[in-house]
């Protein structure tokens, strides 16, 4: 059986596909990539934007009309909440909501083993492993369509978290990236553990890999989680992708957002007091429909002095069904051009944040070579380049030389000139 898997949106969606992948490969099928000649065809969807949207909507009426005797399940957050226009766009689809989709393989198969906790034995073309440790989101922002599609909070068993990290070490990963929803919810549903603690535990087991988080909200950048990274320095990643949203205090509590700037830098100040490199990240929304001018300059402002190392940019993008649906939007030249404003704020802190680093030592994960150089990634999520002779996948020490246009250039530490 021939079966094309197509992943759209977040890394906890990616996760989920390697563990389609896996079990479909273990009992024999053939992952394709080309959906036209697939029995099966799976589509692991997302609607966190209307850009999102459209890209799912785009491939649902693609297979509809190129292979429509294939069998069709529409699994996600789109799959979840908009399931009249999937059957819309394809009437044969099967929807698997969110809460089902541990049971979308057996589904498919009912030879296939359930994997209810989604744990996978590596990442194919990945030179870093990653792991879901947790779902679910009860969060209350306003314009936001995730708590409807993944309204249920669930946590990974720290054993099972355990066992698959290990295994994932074992096969000679250096970097695993823990992932979830909203992972700093985590709570080990049979001992308790919290974030700080499953980072410990992992940690703890020995050397040879390093742990990075994905998004983290700010509010669960604890003193106990920075505790943890600093015992084993060096083996937490100094990377924060905290999403900020709006630097105005005003917009921030229009969007549901429950802390303020001020809260939010005295983590980032936190954060820099343990981890003094720390690359600190931030999702922005431009044009939120509250947003007046000089909401946009104060977040602007408080974004531009604050020490982040870069940004993610998102257009704001009305909902239907979330609360921020019914409030008028902005000219959409408006969000545009707060928006180019805020990339090229983005260019200008990754310039900054890579010319900061430049005589610094930074442990960086092999990852890839091209035209005598080979590209890195560091701890604090940094991108290096190195005519060094690397190999990949490896966790090497680099000496920061220089940095050009937000890249920095590294060589090996020159007193051994060993790889660190």
């Amino acid at each position: 059986m021939k079966i094309f898997i197509k992943t759209f949106g977040c890394r906890v969606n990616q996760v989920e596909s390697e563990a389609f992948t896996e079990q479909f490969i273990a009992v024999g099928f053939e992952i394709v990539k080309d959906f036209e000649t697939a029995d099966v065809c799976v589509l692991n969807t997302c609607t966190v934007t209307g850009e999102a949207d459209k890209d799912v909507e785009k491939m649902l009426r693609l297979i509809a009309a190129r292979n429509p005797s294939c069998r069709l399940f529409a699994t996600g957050c789109y799959a979840t909440v908009h399931q009249e226009k999937v059957l819309k766009y394809a009437p044969f689809a099967h929807i698997v909501e969110n809460p089902e989709k541990a049971t979308l393989a057996a589904l498919v198969a009912p030879q296939v083993c359930t994997n209810t906790d989604f744990a996978v034995s590596g990442h194919q073309g990945h030179s870093r492993a990653f792991v879901k440790v947790q779902d679910g989101c009860t969060g209350k922002c306003k314009y936001c369509l995730v708590r409807f599609a993944r309204p249920v909070k669930s946590s990974k068993p720290f054993p099972v978290a355990l066992a698959e990290v290990r295994a994932l070490a074992k096969k000679g990963f250096a970097e695993i990236v823990l992932t979830g929803i909203n992972i700093g919810n985590y709570q080990c549903p049979e001992t308790g553990r919290s974030l700080s603690e499953l980072v410990e535990g992992l940690l703890e087991q020995g050397e040879g890999f390093r742990i990075r988080l994905s998004s983290i909200e700010v509010h669960n950048i604890t003193d106990a989680l920075l505790a943890a990274g600093e015992k084993y320095a060096g083996r937490l990643c100094a990377h924060f992708h905290i999403p900020l949203q709006s630097g105005s205090k005003k917009v921030l509590a229009e969007m549901g957002r429950e802390y303020t700037p001020e809260f939010y830098l005295s983590r980032m100040n936190a954060i820099k007091n343990v981890f003094p490199d720390a690359g600190i990240y931030a999702d922005v929304i431009a044009g939120y429909p509250t947003e007046t001018e000089a909401d946009f300059e104060e977040g602007y402002n408080f974004i531009e002095s604050s020490g982040f190392a870069g940004l993610h940019v998102f257009s704001y993008s009305p909902r239907p069904g979330t609360e921020a649906f019914a409030i008028p939007c902005l000219d959409r030249k408006i969000i545009k051009e707060r928006a180019e404003r805020l990339r090229a704020l983005d260019r200008k802190l990754r310039v900054r944040f890579a010319n900061f680093l430049v005589g610094t030592v930074q442990e960086v994960l092999v990852e890839e070579g091209k035209n005598g150089q080979v590209s890195a990634v560091a701890g604090n999520f940094q991108r290096v380049l190195s005519a060094a002779h690397l190999v990949k996948g490896s966790l090497v020490k680099l000496q920061i030389e220089t940095a050009r246009d937000g890249l920095c250039y590294g060589g090996l530490l020159p007193e051994t000139g060993k790889k660190g």
